[in-house]
């Protein structure tokens, strides 16, 4: 485990940054906010990053009170990641982190890695209320728990359960709701974004 690094300054945003700047963490802590991951599925959804590197940072933020490890009980017996609640305290930091970046994102490079999870934020972010959300993609799906205030705020898959709301909608629609070009709502009202369901949340959205 590396020593902190620090930028020896009495400032709430230096050291913060003393514990989460480095390279890959706050990615991390993004791929964390699904819920407990594997190493090998942390290191699968963060292409680029190496072996050694990932495994560092992990041991940092285990340190550093983020985030923890734990063993599951057989037949399982696999170690995973997951956040403290510090940890998941950062999730308004990487929300607005990713409103402030929407600009920098453009259209997608043909050198451009993409998970269909890594549009669960910014969808996220678009959407009001309480409740389950299944999002279908073309590059998958994934769910979102729109308002939870502690556990997991997104997974990979479909939803555990009948969700509140389906969302359905293509590539270039879900790539403008990531640059903020257009709302999940506005989306509904255009007939971009379909929506299905009983819940709450599908009954804002169709009459919004």
């Amino acid at each position: 485990m590396s020593p902190r690094r620090s930028y020896d300054q009495y400032c709430s945003a230096a050291r913060a940054l003393d514990v989460v700047g480095d390279r890959w963490t706050l990615l991390i802590v993004r791929e964390l906010l699904a819920g407990p991951r594997r190493y090998t599925d942390l290191h699968a959804d963060l292409p680029g990053v190496s072996t050694d590197v990932l495994a560092s940072r992990l041991k940092d933020m285990e340190r550093d009170g983020i985030s923890t490890r734990r063993r599951l009980p057989p037949p399982g017996a696999a170690y995973v990641y997951e956040l403290t609640p510090r940890g998941r305290q950062l999730l308004p930091v990487l929300q607005a982190l990713g409103e402030w970046g929407e600009a920098e994102l453009g259209e997608r490079r043909p050198t451009d890695a993409v998970r269909a999870h890594w549009f669960a934020l910014p969808v996220l972010r678009s959407l009001e209320g309480e409740g389950l959300v299944e999002v279908r993609l073309e590059e998958g799906n994934f769910h979102l728990h729109v308002g939870a205030e502690d556990g997991p705020v997104y997974g990979d898959g479909p939803a555990p359960g009948e969700p509140d709301a389906r969302l359905v909608l293509d590539s270039g629609t879900c790539e403008a709701v990531a640059r903020g070009e257009l709302s999940v709502a506005d989306g509904v009202r255009d007939g971009r974004i379909e929506v299905t369901g009983d819940g709450t949340l599908a009954k804002v959205l169709r009459e919004g």
